[in-house]
Parts: C-alpha cells; sequence; structure tokens
C-alpha cells in the first residue's frame, strides 16, 4: 500500500515526540505574535500595508527563526497545520492500515484526536 507519509507514529511515539516539541511550539507561536505585531505577514515575505523594509532582502529575525523551527519539526515528521494555535498532525498507521493523521493542539494534554487524511479538520476521539 503506498503512503502519503514516509514517517509514521504510533501513539505512543507521538506523544513523547510531543513532550519534546512543546517549547518550538510554544516558540513558534510566539514568534508569529512579534511579527503579527511588527506587521509583517509570513505567507506573504513582507509587511501589510507597505509600511516597514520592503524589498531590503532579508527577512525579519523573527522570521528566520520561525523558519528555522518549522523546518526541523517537518523534518522529524511533524505537520505543522496552525502556527497561531499551535496546531499539529502526526502521520499513523491504523490498525486496518488506513493512514491517518493524530492532531493535537497547543494547551490540550495528550493527543486524543484523529482524522482521516481527505477529512482534513474533521476529527475523532482516540
Amino acid at each position: 500500500m503506498a503512503y502519503h507519509h514516509k514517517i509514521h507514529f504510533t501513539l505512543e511515539e507521538a506523544n513523547d515526540k510531543l513532550d519534546m516539541i512543546k517549547p518550538d511550539i510554544e516558540e513558534m507561536i510566539s514568534l508569529k505574535r512579534k511579527l503579527d505585531q511588527k506587521g509583517f505577514d509570513i505567507f506573504s515575505h513582507q509587511y501589510l500595508g507597505g509600511s516597514g523594509p520592503n524589498g531590503k532582502g532579508a527577512f525579519p529575525e523573527e522570521m528566520n527563526e520561525l523558519i528555522n523551527i518549522l523546518k526541523r519539526l517537518t523534518d522529524d515528521g511533524v505537520m505543522v497545520k496552525g502556527i497561531d494555535g499551535g496546531l499539529v498532525d502526526f502521520p499513523h498507521i491504523r490498525n486496518n492500515g488506513e493512514e491517518v493523521y493524530l492532531c493535537w493542539k497547543y494547551g490540550e494534554g495528550e493527543i486524543s484526536w484523529w482524522h482521516s487524511i481527505p477529512e482534513g479538520s474533521a476529527e475523532e476521539e482516540i
């Protein structure tokens, strides 16, 4: 069977990984808030409304730090689905062979939700 992802987590592995990456997720949320306060749009890679140093060829330092965190998480197989709220997914193979996402949002305890890949955000309790 062909899967969408190369890295998959058991529920235990995802919760263990979550314990390790919570500081990165907290920092990711903080960096995004700082960039918002500066008026920097992380998706268009420029300052909103034409204010700020557009065209200077350099990101704000917070953007570079955010990129590094996102790269680290992605390289570890963690999918960041929402930067503002710290929403992440962990690819998982169910006992029936179905590839799904274990999902967690900053502020929750252990992972207790999953959803199928096509459903996106429709969640079911574990």
